[in-house]
């Protein structure tokens, strides 16, 4: 079995949940050009109910607070809120009437597997946990995800920064520095108005989370989680950086990835764009920096390191299960192949940026691990979060934009974890066990019993991360993988459907 996460987000509706325990890098061009290899996302989104009595009142475009109104959700006067505490959606703390996404089951042995991509423990964020086998055809790029992210890590030294900002406004640039080390002062500085706190109140329930400016037409990446209580109907009240305060509506979001795009009405002129890296150079050990709301504190800065890359997160939203034969009951299963960071993120952090030092986002944190947790379900952050791989975020995120959905491709193959040898070598992988036909595995030559042990180079130590590797791509790209067939090992090219 696997063992449990907590979600890293405020917004989601899950009360009867069980508990459990850069090197600089190419920027993106914010014209939505974005080429490189989509890399994948993270673990638990710790949202939490609102309240269902509590309404956002639909602000006018740039309203900024008076004396009397907080800009952002506002501690209470005493005690400093605690993890069992959420800001309502007005901005003061109040007792919550729901817990983080969800119950958790008891943690479980996590799969074998190499560090720093081992399997790493799964999320639940409903009453049954799912169980483990991956059924990488239907379920492969349409399994739900409720947070993820993926790792790669590596930002060197603060350096300027003039990309090319197609998006309109202004675009976060940090400038060089001469230390040693990385000057987080000058990070946080530069890129805090790029990140904004998000409430969301639907009819029965809301809650708080983080998102970041994705262009200056007021498009704003966030997890699914965090808005997915408006979907039937509700508002969203956007607060930047200095406090003013806008309405958004969703223009499109994606379950299987736990990501979603909103749009600010009548957006100012003067937005902040964030500049996004590839996730793909990312390496363990690189510093990084989180920026949201954790218990509503908007603005909240935590950094930290890159603890591993392709850590397979999993989290399943809603009553159905992954069997152990690999069968998918449901597409709201999600697993992600998620950077692992050690930087402190919160119930309300989810949504928000990860930065690296030079001030770009390399992913967007949805999750994370707790140990245990409170009566009411909440638990706080030990030093375990995950987030979603920007490359994986810049691909949904312009197809959302675009379109409003996401497309997903298909492997076609059932797998189950297995252990293969070849001459003196034992690799560990997902071996078929049944393939698709008319399926891109199939017209590629893969046959059950093949064990796939690489994706494009990198190794495949469990169903859960092929899943997460298959994400990555759309339909009609092809990928390279290395199977053990009869003790040696061969190259397979697969087209994606």
């Amino acid at each position: 079995m696997t063992q449990p996460h907590i979600p890293a987000d405020e917004a989601d509706s899950a009360r009867d949940a069980e508990t459990a325990s850069a090197p600089s890098y190419p920027q993106r061009s914010t014209a939505q050009d974005h080429s490189a290899t989509q890399e994948l996302p993270s673990v638990q989104d710790a949202t939490r109910e609102m309240p269902s009595a509590t309404t956002i009142p639909a602000p006018t475009a740039g309203t900024v607070p008076s004396a009397s109104e907080p800009t952002a959700p506002a501690a209470p006067p005493a005690p400093a809120p605690s993890a069992q505490e959420a800001p309502a959606a007005g901005g003061a703390y109040s007792a919550p009437t729901g817990e983080p996404y969800g119950g958790y089951a008891a943690p479980a042995s996590p799969e074998a597997a190499p560090a720093p991509t081992a399997v790493a423990p799964t999320v639940v964020v409903t009453k049954k946990g799912p169980g483990w086998g991956a059924l990488l055809g239907a379920m492969l790029l349409t399994i739900g995800l409720t947070l993820g992210a993926v790792f790669y890590a590596r930002p060197a030294m603060l350096r300027a920064s003039t990309p090319t900002n197609l998006n309109g406004g202004t675009v976060a640039t940090v400038p060089v520095s001469n230390s040693s080390g990385t000057d987080w002062t000058d990070v946080a500085a530069a890129v805090s108005p790029a990140v904004v706190t998000i409430q969301a109140q639907g009819a029965s329930s809301g809650g708080t989370g983080s998102g970041v400016i994705y262009d200056a037409q007021g498009d704003i990446v966030t997890n699914y989680h965090v808005i997915s209580s408006v979907l039937g109907g509700g508002q969203i009240q956007v607060t930047l950086a200095d406090g003013r305060l806008y309405s958004a509506v969703v223009v499109g979001h994606d379950k299987t990835t736990d990501l979603a795009v909103i749009r600010l009405d009548n957006p100012p002129s003067d937005l902040t764009v964030a500049r996004f890296a590839t996730s793909a150079n990312l390496q363990v050990g690189a510093p990084v920096m989180a920026i949201g709301a954790p218990l509503g504190l908007s603005n909240t800065v935590t950094t930290g390191i890159v603890s591993a890359l392709n850590r397979p997160v999993e989290v399943s939203m809603d009553e159905s299960a992954t069997s152990e034969d690999g069968a998918q009951a449901s597409s709201d299963l999600v697993v992600t192949n998620a950077i692992q960071i050690d930087a402190s993120i919160n119930p309300g952090n989810s949504g928000g940026p990860l930065f690296d030092a030079s001030g770009a986002v390399i992913g967007i944190n949805s999750s994370i691990k707790s140990l245990a947790s409170s009566s009411d379900g909440q638990a706080g952050s030990i030093g375990l979060g995950f987030a979603i791989p920007s490359d994986l975020v810049v691909s949904i995120a312009d197809q959302l934009i675009a379109s409003g959905t996401a497309s997903h491709g298909m492997l076609g193959v059932t797998v189950k974890a297995a252990t293969t040898t070849v001459g003196s070598d034992t690799y560990v992988g997902a071996e078929v066990q049944d393939v698709s036909a008319g399926s891109g595995a199939s017209a590629a030559g893969i046959r059950s019993g093949d064990v796939i042990v690489k994706v494009e180079g990198q190794e495949v130590t469990s169903p859960k991360q092929l899943i997460g590797y298959v994400r990555r791509y759309k339909a009609g790209d092809t990928v390279t993988m290395t199977i053990v067939r009869d003790g040696a090992t061969q190259d397979v090219s697969v087209r994606i459907q």
